[in-house]
């Protein structure tokens, strides 16, 4: 998993990026705030931030807004690095879109773990997105059912793009992957099924 990380501390940000890699992530390092809204801002962003909440010019808390309003399919699961513990201060940071907080100086455990809840979030979005893609996929196949169909009025096949005539139900299955299970309805039974039982008993021999 690629983290952003971004501290106009070089020395914070160095300590950071080495616990980081030593725990197997790949890092994207930004100096300030600038640097780091450029970096989420390109077409291969990191999924995962970690932003020091006070940095000249473009702090923390500002670019998540940004992420928030920015028309992005997937923006990055920020976790914003703050020596502000007040409650109101965690209260700011979260309504402007963070998605958690560690106070600094971090505790590692603490952040390794809070860093394991944002790779699990962050997959399982991803995998929603493969799933919607899916639904979208079938959805759209489905969707080729509708509009007008030739049907004849005797035999009702339908006729396809190919002008060739078919049953409804190859029809049905070729464009949906539907299948299908043949019965007998009551009025059919009534109007074909018991005349033709009709007859053939009537044509069955007499014993003796």
């Amino acid at each position: 998993m690629r983290v952003l990380i971004a501290d106009d501390d070089p020395v914070s940000l160095r300590a950071l990026q080495a616990t980081l890699v030593r725990w197997g992530y790949e890092v994207a390092a930004a100096v300030d705030g600038a640097a780091a809204w450029g970096i989420l801002e390109a077409p291969d962003a990191p999924k995962l931030a970690i932003l020091d909440w006070m940095m000249p010019g473009l702090d923390g808390v500002e670019i998540c807004r940004r992420l928030r309003a920015a028309p992005h399919a997937e923006p990055a699961y920020v976790l914003l690095l703050t020596v502000r513990g007040r409650r109101t201060d965690i209260v700011k940071g979260l309504e402007a879109g963070a998605d958690d907080y560690v106070t600094k100086p971090f505790d590692r455990a603490e952040l390794r773990a809070r860093l394991q809840a944002g790779v699990r979030i962050v997959e399982l979005q991803q995998r929603l997105k493969v799933r919607v893609r899916e639904l979208e996929a079938a959805l759209r196949q489905v969707r080729q059912l509708h509009g007008l169909l030739p049907i004849c009025s005797y035999c009702k096949r339908v006729r396809d793009d190919r002008n060739y005539w078919q049953q409804v139900e190859r029809y049905v299955t070729d464009h949906s992957g539907a299948q299908f299970s043949h019965g007998i309805c009551p009025d059919c039974y009534e109007e074909e099924v018991r005349p033709q039982l009709q007859r053939l008993a009537k044509r069955k021999p007499r014993a003796g």
